[in-house]
């Protein structure tokens, strides 16, 4: 398998290259991806890189490494951690038995007793991987999955089957209790054509599907498997807390590839405060995992946000031709629509059918191409007059003619649907950087901040941000705050510690080593520079 990753963290730069030059990391199954020189840096590191082990000194600038570890092991609890430091102390010691430290090394740290470290390490983490890949624990884990009657209820639930009325007596029969009070469907696909060497996808799959239990285990998923996927039923304590879990299950599907080797989607479907409607959060969560191919894998997907305007599916058309023509127009190109429109017009050429019957076929058709429009927000008045010339001479059209007017308002859809999409895009962009402007100087002003704000997940905005902007959130903020620094230091006399908290930093330390990172100087020197210039 891949050498496990070490990131090392200390504000000594020659102990940083002491260590990596008399440590034999390839012999020892190691990589080291980098080093940081104080404990933000590292932690935007481990944020990036999510590497398995994180080396770090406890005293280093901006935060000390205690302050690493505790942020590490609730972000990132996989992540091994070794602490090493020239204190002796038995504070520092306890607090590292509390935080599950690997090791406490004192300095100056030796080769043989770090070799040693890394030895006993690398078992460890051979033993865990081994443990989430072993055949006969999957087997046994699938042998002994949720109870058949519970599955079958579950999946009646999500495909509709299950009346009202009788929802309360399968409850007490099968001894199943739904708390809420709001609920959703999540759909975990895994990929059958993305397999670790040796394993079987069924394995493969239902080692998602324990590790997908116990990861969201907060919201109390009630999981079973249904049509070659596992499906989660969550339970939220508010509508908004759909944002939360779309995050970690976007957590999720990284842990997945990184631990067990298995590409992972998770589709997100709209949230409902009663179990009936479990099937339509289920329809969604299932089309959300089709967009895998814009967004890509190993990623969660929520049909609210790259669908916000959409409803429902196809309104009551019972049909599955025509549930596909609508899923070829919001996902696939022209000649996809075309080939869908072909398809759904077969039916219509049926010998047996009626006349009476291929009239309620139009006249569904245009009812779905109705709803399908109100619930994607296109404009009725583009392609109602079109309609009503269409009921007028609906009995004498030719099916050629009927396959060419369907085909242009399937275009003409996919056309309206990728406008919205793209108008959606730019507002959210737009609307994070007004923000900014408006509030660089808040000190609070995170991701979090914006997303809670804009009311999107923070994987979709961070994706949608940087394919917009080509970076990210965090990135754009600090280059605007120093650019504001810059300007103020040039234009104004203020001292650079007031000038740091005008732009939103409260350690003026902290302040001058990021505008020293992005300019080459210190704020004194800048305005030096600058201001001599001028003269």
């Amino acid at each position: 398998m891949d050498k496990y990753t070490v990131l090392l963290a200390d504000d000594e730069e020659e102990v940083i290259q002491i260590i990596m030059k008399k440590i034999d990391w390839d012999e020892l199954g190691f990589s080291v991806i980098g080093y940081a020189n104080n404990g933000v840096r590292a932690l935007e590191m481990v944020e990036e890189f999510q590497p398995d082990v994180v080396m770090t000194d406890i005293k280093m600038p901006y935060m000390d490494g205690m302050e690493l570890a505790n942020h590490i092991k609730a972000e990132f609890p996989a992540t091994k951690i070794l602490l090493f430091t020239g204190f002796d102390k038995f504070e520092y010691a306890k607090e590292a038995v509390h935080l599950e430290v690997e090791e406490y090394i004192l300095k100056p740290v030796n080769a043989a007793e770090l070799t040693e470290v890394f030895t006993h390490l690398k078992i460890k983490l051979d033993k865990e991987i081994s443990e989430k890949r072993n055949t006969e624990i999957l087997q046994k884990y699938y042998m002994e999955s949720l109870p058949l009657l519970q599955a079958d209820f579950y999946a009646s639930l999500i495909a509709g089957r299950i009346h009202e009325d009788e929802t309360e007596k399968y409850l007490s029969d099968y001894q199943i209790s739904f708390t809420g009070p709001f609920f959703c469907c999540l759909v975990i696909h895994t990929s059958s054509s993305q397999v670790p060497e040796g394993m079987h996808p069924m394995l493969l799959a239902t080692s998602v599907q324990k590790q997908a239990e116990e990861y969201l285990k907060e919201w109390n998923p009630k999981c079973f498997s249904y049509l070659g996927n596992t499906i989660l039923i969550p339970e939220l304590k508010s509508e908004t807390e759909i944002s939360e879990l779309t995050d970690e299950c976007d957590r999720f599907c990284k842990y997945a590839r990184r631990m067990i080797g298995a590409v992972v989607t998770v589709g997100i479907g709209p949230v409902c405060r009663d179990i009936s409607g479990l099937s339509q959060s289920y329809s969604s969560a299932r089309e959300a995992v089709s967009y895998r191919v814009l967004y890509g894998t190993s990623r969660s997907i929520n049909m609210k946000e790259v669908a916000p305007r959409q409803t429902s599916k196809s309104g009551t058309v019972h049909n599955e031709e025509l549930s596909g023509l609508f899923k070829m127009i919001r996902l696939n190109g022209e000649k996809e629509i075309i080939k869908a429109v072909e398809q759904y017009l077969e039916h219509f050429a049926v010998p047996q059918k009626s006349l009476q019957q291929y009239h309620i076929d139009i006249m569904e058709l245009i009812s779905a191409l109705y709803r399908f429009a109100v619930n994607n927000d296109i404009a009725m008045e583009e392609f109602s007059g079109d309609v009503g010339k269409l009921y007028n001479s609906i009995f004498d059209m030719e099916p050629d003619e009927l396959k060419r007017w369907l085909t242009d308002i399937s275009l003409l859809f996919r056309e309206k649907i990728i406008s919205a999409r793209n108008s959606s895009t730019q507002s959210f962009v737009s609307g994070a950087k007004e923000y900014v402007q408006n509030n660089y100087a808040d000190e609070e002003l995170s991701l979090d901040r914006i997303c809670e704000v804009l009311g999107v997940s923070n994987s979709y905005f961070s994706t949608l941000f940087k394919k917009e902007t080509g970076s990210s959130f965090i990135s754009y903020l600090t280059d605007y705050r120093m650019d504001q620094a810059s300007r103020m230091l040039i234009e104004t006399s203020e001292k650079s510690y007031i000038i740091a908290k005008n732009v939103g930093y409260t350690d003026p330390n902290y302040f001058s080593y990021v505008f020293k990172r992005r300019f080459g100087v210190s704020p004194s020197n800048y305005r030096r520079e600058h201001t001599e210039s001028e003269e």
